[in-house]
């Protein structure tokens, strides 16, 4: 059943307006009305609904019976990821949010090829947060990754929290898998590299704040690969998967 995000009051029995870029998608795929959607506010939980009028630019759904359903992890993890090369980061804000990413925290770092403008930056989040979006609606979430702005590494980490952050480095010489089976379920951050990975500095930077220095093994993951790896990993050993 198509699933639709409606960032507005959804009540059973009322009917709504749905916003220009859902009745977009409701055109795209060819509904009709009387059919059956499901809506979602990002509060929690999802409503059936039924459409019940499509317009050239608009469209309206009654809505139906709440379900709480939630798919969540029990552990918030938040993806720091230092920007890679052309389109990279698209498919990682994706996929983060496919696994179950909390957060997402895009981050420039000494290696980092794209050097972004706050003009430009800000075209680039609002374009990750529509696959964000997208990427909540397909898997079945329904509560949105919460899409951090821009950030230099170095700043995040004077303002950044005291949760286990675990930093990705050839260095490490224990595995993220050896670890995590020795600890419980707990928020995470885990902070992905550019090409080339973090610098010596870097490191050191964040061992000074906190950070846990960690492997994700002998082979050398590229930087879309190793946060997928990471959550993925993290799935599995406590316990989602």
């Amino acid at each position: 059943m198509p699933r639709f995000y409606c960032p507005q009051s959804l009540a059973t029995g009322t009917i709504v307006p749905l916003p220009d870029l859902v009745t977009h998608h409701v055109h795209v795929v060819r509904l009709n009305e009387g059919d059956s959607i499901t809506l979602f506010n990002g509060e929690g939980g999802e409503y059936a609904a039924t459409l019940t009028a499509i317009e050239k630019k608009r469209a309206s759904a009654l809505v139906g019976v709440f379900s709480p359903r939630e798919v969540e992890l029990p552990f918030a993890v938040t993806l720091a990821q230092a920007l890679p090369e052309g389109t990279k980061m698209d498919w990682i804000v994706e996929k983060a949010v496919e696994l179950g990413a909390a957060v997402i925290q895009p981050l420039a770092a000494q290696r980092c090829v794209v050097r972004l403008s706050a003009e430009r930056a800000e075209k680039r989040h609002g374009h990750w947060q529509a696959i964000v979006t997208a990427a909540t609606e397909q898997c079945g979430r329904n509560r949105l990754a919460q899409l951090e702005p821009l950030i230099d590494f170095k700043q995040w980490l004077a303002q950044t929290d005291a949760q286990a952050h675990i930093l990705f480095s050839p260095r490490a010489t224990q595995t993220l898998s050896n670890w995590a089976l020795s600890q419980p379920p707990q928020a995470v951050t885990l902070m992905i590299g550019p090409e080339g990975g973090f610098t010596e500095q870097e490191e050191q930077l964040a061992v000074a704040h906190g950070a846990l220095l960690l492997s994700l093994g002998e082979r050398v993951l590229r930087t879309e690969t190793a946060g997928m790896a990471a959550l993925a990993s993290l799935n599995a050993i406590w316990g989602e998967v």
